[in-house]
């Protein structure tokens, strides 16, 4: 039931660009999948944490989610966000998703007063019940204060059939993945477990079972690189990218999301890298320091086209 959506590979999390007046640029959002679709990656997911959506309203989740599916074009599958605090508003979000053209939907269960795993198997089903997409499930307890051992994660594998991924964003996320994975093998139904967290550990997960990434890093074409040679059996070759990208990494893995839309907006992608009220703008120190350190990663490079990695 989940699909013949593979989820391996690389699934950049999208930016939501505003302009000077914070209204969404639908003109820049379409650029943005377009140049994704152009560098390979095997999807986009959208109305994430990086794409602001806990600032947007209904009618901009719409706009922006018909944008993203033409952009698209069917050359690449769109996920979308449709995490809620409530369980029938999460539904009705990936109903709504599904409708416009959503591939899959990324779900993440919100924290309660009186917290319980059967409420979190509960939610799950219900928001599975009312679509006939995939599932991405969502393990990020920085954002959500929910954490989901594996065992919970297993039997919603196991006993949700649309469920086809675990996003993985976990500390310590390699130790995670390799139980997951363990359990999975053990238990009937395996799905792809991807890995998060602006790919900081990307090769740790990577070596301990991660099927990819679906993050947010500005240069998802890197990502493709590292995957393809992992996949290659050239591990020195993936760890060589890695080492050579990781400041970048770190530095963008900063709190908030200003730092990752400067870069979109250094790479021609959007026109402004206003973030919405109350989230701050990426500073004019941290620009100057990304400045820095871009032309000792890439010295002399145009990054408004995809690299050649």
């Amino acid at each position: 039931m989940a699909g013949e959506l593979s989820f391996t590979g690389v699934f950049p999390i999208l930016v939501t660009p505003f302009d000077g007046r914070e209204e969404i640029d639908l003109a820049s959002f379409a650029r943005v999948v377009r140049f994704m679709a152009d560098i390979g990656v095997d999807g986009v997911t959208i109305l994430g944490v990086l794409g602001e959506s806990n600032r947007l309203g209904d009618g901009e989740r719409e706009q922006l989610i018909r944008t993203a599916v033409s952009a698209a074009a069917g050359r690449i599958p769109v996920i979308v966000g449709t995490s809620h605090k409530g369980t029938l508003a999460t539904r009705h979000l990936s109903q709504a998703a599904q409708s416009l053209g959503a591939a899959a939907v990324m779900v993440t269960p919100s924290r309660e007063p009186v917290p319980g795993e059967g409420k979190i198997l509960e939610f799950f089903r219900q928001v599975a019940a009312g679509i006939s997409i995939p599932i991405v499930v969502q393990d990020h307890p920085a954002s959500t204060e929910v954490h989901m051992p594996v065992p919970l994660l297993t039997r919603l594998v196991n006993e949700i059939p649309s469920v086809g991924c675990i996003k993985e964003e976990a500390p310590p996320t390699p130790q995670k993945i390799t139980a997951l994975v363990q359990a999975m093998s053990g238990s009937g139904r395996n799905v792809p477990v991807l890995t998060g967290l602006g790919a900081l550990y990307g090769m740790f997960d990577l070596e301990r079972g991660s099927g990819g990434f679906m993050t947010g890093f500005a240069f998802p074409e890197v990502l493709v690189a590292v995957v393809r040679e992992v996949r290659r059996g050239r591990m020195d070759a993936a760890w060589d990218l890695y080492r050579r990208f990781l400041p970048l990494i770190v530095f963008e893995q900063q709190p908030g999301v200003g730092i990752r839309k400067e870069i979109y907006r250094m790479r021609g992608m959007i026109q402004s890298a206003r973030v919405r009220h109350p989230g701050a703008d990426c500073s004019p120190g941290a620009a100057e320091q990304l400045r820095a350190l871009l032309e000792r990663i890439l010295p002399g490079q145009d990054i408004t086209r995809p690299l050649d990695v």
